[in-house]
């Protein structure tokens, strides 16, 4: 990790691996913590094959969906490891997405409380980590591990 031009978390997740990857490549599940609550989010494409597409709405108000995220996955690493972009599309063309393009490397490792749930996110350069970080990085992205972590230890306990 560069701290110049990378940001990160780490949480530990108090379920087991294979819990969490489902969590993450389930549609149905990825809807349910992807997005700060009460916003909901709606999973259009989620192919989870490098070159796949990972598309996501969100709503407010849980009838009207606006696009949210449209990205590609570089790398999948069963119940290791999701890597995708939003530097290129999920159509493979090259994209200016807003705030910042942007790669970000998931990683899940055994704990022996469960899972370390590891993020990196990386950008092109230090203006564009910051105005992430301005923006409210560790807050949307602490959120939504919050969210998964709930929900994966949740689905854990059942």
């Amino acid at each position: 990790m560069n701290p110049d031009l990378d940001l990160g978390l780490e949480r530990i997740i108090r379920a087991p691996r294979a819990t969490v990857w489902s969590a993450w490549t389930d549609p149905s599940r990825l809807e349910r913590w992807w997005v700060p609550a009460p916003t909901r989010c709606r999973v259009d494409h989620l192919e989870l094959r490098p070159g796949g597409a990972f598309v996501t709405r969100l709503s407010d108000d849980g009838t009207e969906f606006v696009p949210h995220l449209d990205a590609c996955f570089l790398a999948v690493d069963e119940l290791e490891r999701i890597v995708f972009t939003n530097a290129i599309d999920s159509t493979w063309r090259p994209a200016q997405p807003a705030p910042a393009a942007m790669t970000a490397t998931i990683t899940l490792l055994d704990h022996p409380d469960g899972t370390d749930y590891r993020m990196v996110v990386r950008h092109g350069d230090p203006a564009a980590r910051d105005l992430h970080d301005k923006l409210g990085f560790a807050d949307g992205w602490g959120t939504v591990a919050g969210q998964l972590a709930a929900f994966a230890e949740g689905t854990a306990a059942r």
